[in-house]
C-alpha cells in the first residue's frame, strides 16, 4: 500500500548487489520513483545533486568504496541526515553493528532475509512520518515569519505616529534598526565584553525602533522647528529621551529583557562617550551598550538624511564628520565597527525599503533556528514563539494607541488592551465584521470591503470614519496592513492595524 498523496516520493536504494535492488525495486517501484546506486560513492554524489528530492535512503552496510557508514558519516557531515531518513537493509545482524548504525542517525534497520510486507509497511511509516515532520517544520517557519513579520509591522506603525509628528522620512526607524543590528554583529565579533548573541542582537535592534517614542510627548511647534532652537525651547526637546523612558517604565512585563533595552536606549541614547550627553551625563561604559549604538546609528542617520533644517549629507561626509568629533564622543571600538562595516552600512541603507525590511525577517528567522538547533523540534519551536509572543506583547503596550490584529480563520480581532478600554469592548472580538457592538463603534464593514481588495503588491488601506471613543463619537483615521503568505498563489492570512485620532482642523 502506498501512501494517500497525490506525490511520488523518490527512494534511493544503495546497494553493491544488483540482486537485492532488483528485489526492492520490484517491491516498490509501482509507488515510488527509485534510484539506485552500485556502492557508497555513488550514494554520495546522488544525495549532492539531489537531496532535496529524496525521500527515502535504504541502505547497506558491506559495499566497495564506500561503506554504509562512510554514506552515514557524509550524510551527518553535510546534515543530509536531518531531512532525509535512512533505513539499513542488511544481513549483518550483530548487537554492535545496528547499535552504531542507530547512533549514526538511522530511522530503522531491517535484518535480511526480509519480508516483503515488513518492508514495504516501514518504508510507507517513514517517508510518511518525514513527510508530516517537513510540513509541520514549514508551517512554523511560516508561523514565525509571519509573527515576525507582523511584529515589524506593528514596530513600523508605531513608528509613523513619532515620524508623522516629527515629519521625517518614513524610512528613518527602519534605518536605526539595520544600522543597530549591523554594528553589533560586527562588535560582536571584535569582542565578547558585552555577551552579545544572535538573540540579543534581534532585541536590541528591535528595541532601538523606540528610540524616539518621547518625541510623541513634545509640542509640534518646538519638534518641527526649521530654524535653530532657543536655550528654552532645546531643554524642552532634549526632555524627549527621559519621557519615553518613562513611557517604558508604565509598559507592563518589566522583567523582560525587551523592555530594559527599550528603557535603556530611549532615556541614554543622547549620551556621549565624554560625558558631554544628556540626560544624565554618563561616561564611557556607564552607558549600556545598546544606548552606545543606537547613539552612534541615530548620528549618522541624521547626517545622511534631510530635516527641515539641513540637506542630507554623503555618507563619505558623514563618516568624516563623526571620526572628526564633529557629532560628539562615541567608543573607539565602535567607531572601528563603523568604519569596518561601512560599505555594508552604505550599501543597506540605500537600497532599505519595506521589501528589504522582509527580507531580512526571513534572514533573522534562519538564524534564529540555527541558533538553536542543539534544541529538539519542539523545544526550539516553543522557544522561538515563545519569544515572538512576548515580543509582540510588549510593543502592543508600549505606548497609548488603539492597535488591533485581525485573523480570519478563527475570526478574531484582537484589540491592545488601551484600545480595547477606549472602545468599550473585550481584548478579543469574535466574529468582529458582524458584531453589533463592533458596528456600533468602528465601520467593520468597510475595513473588510477593503481588505478584501487588497493585494500582496498593495495591501495597504487607509481610510476615516467615526468612531465610539470612551462614549463619543470622534473623527478617526484607520491605517490598515493586510498579511499575505507566502504560498503561491500568496493566501490572505489577516491583518494589522491603529486607529488615530483626526484633529478637527484636519476635517475642515
Amino acid at each position: 500500500m502506498a501512501p494517500k498523496s497525490n506525490q511520488r516520493y523518490t527512494i534511493l536504494v544503495a546497494d553493491d548487489s544488483e540482486m537485492n535492488r532488483a528485489i526492492l525495486r520490484s517491491m516498490l517501484e509501482d509507488s515510488y520513483d527509485m534510484i539506485e546506486a552500485e556502492d557508497g560513492l555513488q550514494a554520495v554524489a546522488i544525495l549532492q545533486q539531489m537531496e532535496q528530492e529524496i525521500s527515502l535512503v535504504l541502505l547497506d552496510i558491506v559495499m566497495p568504496n564506500m561503506d554504509g557508514f562512510g554514506v552515514l558519516s557524509a550524510m551527518n557531515k553535510y546534515d543530509w541526515i536531518d531531512s532525509v531518513p535512512v533505513i539499513m537493509i542488511s544481513a549483518e545482524s550483530t548487537h554492535a553493528f545496528i547499535e552504531r548504525a542507530y547512533d549514526m542517525g538511522v530511522t530503522d534497520y531491517i535484518s535480511r532475509p526480509f519480508d516483503m510486507m515488513v518492508v514495504r509497511r516501514r518504508v510507507i511509516n517513514t517517508i510518511m512520518l518525514y513527510a508530516k515532520q517537513r510540513r509541520l517544520a514549514a508551517m512554523v517557519n511560516e508561523q514565525i515569519y509571519q509573527k515576525e513579520k507582523v511584529n515589524n509591522l506593528m514596530i513600523s506603525i508605531l513608528s509613523h505616529i513619532v515620524e508623522f509628528r516629527n515629519e521625517e522620512s518614513g524610512l528613518h526607524v527602519l534605518h536605526i534598526q539595520t544600522m543597530t543590528e549591523l554594528l553589533l554583529k560586527s562588535l560582536m565579533h571584535k569582542t565578547d565584553k558585552y555577551q552579545l548573541d544572535r538573540e540579543t542582537i534581534n532585541l536590541i535592534s528591535n528595541a532601538s525602533t523606540l528610540h524616539d517614542v518621547g518625541k510623541i510627548c513634545i509640542p509640534s511647534e518646538i519638534l518641527n522647528k526649521p530654524g535653530k532652537f532657543t536655550p528654552e525651547e532645546f531643554a524642552v526637546m532634549k526632555g524627549h529621551s527621559k519621557m519615553g523612558a518613562d513611557m517604558m517604565k508604565e509598559v507592563p512585563f518589566q522583567d523582560e529583557p525587551l523592555v530594559k533595552y527599550a528603557y535603556e536606549i530611549c532615556r541614554w541614547h543622547h549620551e556621549r562617550y565624554d560625558g558631554r550627553g544628556y540626560p544624565d551625563g554618563l561616561v564611557g561604559e556607564e552607558i549600556p551598550i545598546s544606548a552606545q549604538v543606537v547613539s552612534l546609528a541615530d548620528v549618522y542617520d541624521a547626517l545622511t538624511s534631510v530635516r527641515v533644517y539641513k540637506p542630507a549629507h554623503s555618507h563619505e561626509k558623514a563618516l568624516a564628520m563623526i571620526l572628526n568629533g564633529e557629532c560628539g564622543a562615541f567608543q573607539p571600538l565602535l567607531l572601528e565597527c563603523l568604519v569596518e562595516s561601512s560599505d555594508i552600512i552604505q550599501r543597506e541603507m540605500s537600497v532599505d525599503t519595506v521589501a528589504r525590511g522582509d527580507q531580512r525577517i526571513m534572514e533573522n528567522t534562519a538564524a534564529e533556528l540555527l541558533q538553536y538547533e542543539d534544541m529538539s523540534v519542539t523545544d526550539r519551536t516553543l522557544h522561538i514563539l515563545e519569544y515572538e509572543r512576548n515580543k509582540a506583547r510588549f510593543f502592543t503596550s508600549v505606548v497609548k494607541q488603539i492597535l488591533f490584529e485581525y485573523t480570519p480563520n478563527p475570526p478574531l480581532m484582537t484589540l491592545s488592551p488601551w484600545g480595547a478600554r477606549r472602545l468599550g469592548l473585550d481584548e478579543t472580538v469574535v466574529d468582529p465584521y458582524n458584531s453589533e457592538r463592533m458596528a456600533d463603534r468602528l465601520a467593520p464593514k468597510r475595513l473588510a470591503e477593503l481588505l478584501h481588495n487588497t493585494t500582496p503588491e498593495e495591501p495597504s488601506v487607509e481610510f476615516d470614519c467615526e468612531a465610539l471613543l470612551d462614549g463619543t463619537v470622534q473623527p478617526v483615521r484607520i491605517i490598515c496592513q493586510a498579511m499575505w503568505s507566502s504560498d503561491e498563489p500568496p493566501q490572505y492570512s489577516g491583518a494589522v492595524g491603529i486607529v488615530v485620532e483626526r484633529k478637527e482642523e484636519e476635517d475642515s
